[in-house]
């Protein structure tokens, strides 16, 4: 696809894209959420055959649940990672896990897109958790916000974009609960599977030519 050269990020979004939508126009979208697979890794060995597979995708979906926190001065570290490839979201839950090597290589590659929104505080409190050096990250947000597009937020974005709702109804679970429930694993794997959808949108678009970076 060929796009002029000028001015790029005003030749290719919808007019639409550009005005904000109220609440109550978002809240009159459907409903849409993940329904393909979902692969859970609890343990060492399943996240690093988890990764050895993640490592064969171009683009991956990116997002982390931590625990919210009611009092002041509480903090959480993540509790989960999503990373969404083409047919199927894995979720990471750190609270089995100890060797954190797999991952510090998938997240440390460049060659190897990790696209979402809110990057640099993933990233950051990720890397409490455990240390690694982000390359291949792309925000969508950012992207957004540089494009002139109404929205930045992974809600918004999706209403924009695809004319969805996304629901908010699990963000603020347990993640730390060892079981993690259905309705969890499902709102999980859509903020990841949405960030990727949104990503590949913006290509087509040739809203990419120079890609936001975050972190």
């Amino acid at each position: 696809m060929n796009h002029p050269s000028a001015s790029p990020f005003r030749t290719v979004i919808p007019a639409e894209w550009t005005r904000k939508l109220t609440s109550e126009e978002v809240n009159q979208l459907p409903v849409k959420r993940w329904n393909g697979p979902i692969h859970l890794s609890r343990t060492d060995h399943e996240a690093a055959e988890a990764v050895t597979r993640l490592a064969r995708e171009e683009v991956l979906g990116f997002d982390t649940e931590t625990r919210p926190a009611f009092r002041k001065g509480e903090n959480y570290f993540p509790a989960l990672l999503q990373l969404a490839a083409a047919d199927t979201v894995y979720l990471f839950q750190f609270k089995g896990m100890s060797n954190f090597t797999p991952l510090i290589r998938l997240l440390n590659d460049p060659t190897r897109k990790k696209v979402g929104v809110g990057l640099d505080y993933d990233v950051r409190a990720l890397q409490t958790l455990f240390s690694f050096a982000p390359r291949g990250f792309v925000d969508v947000g950012e992207v957004a916000r540089k494009s002139s597009i109404a929205s930045q937020g992974l809600r918004g974005l999706a209403a924009h974009l695809f004319g969805m709702r996304i629901s908010k109804r699990a963000q603020c679970s347990n993640w730390e609960n060892p079981e993690l429930k259905t309705f969890q694993l499902v709102y999980a794997a859509t903020d990841a599977w949405i960030s990727r959808e949104i990503y590949l949108v913006m290509r087509e678009r040739g809203l990419l030519e120079e890609p936001a970076r975050c972190c």
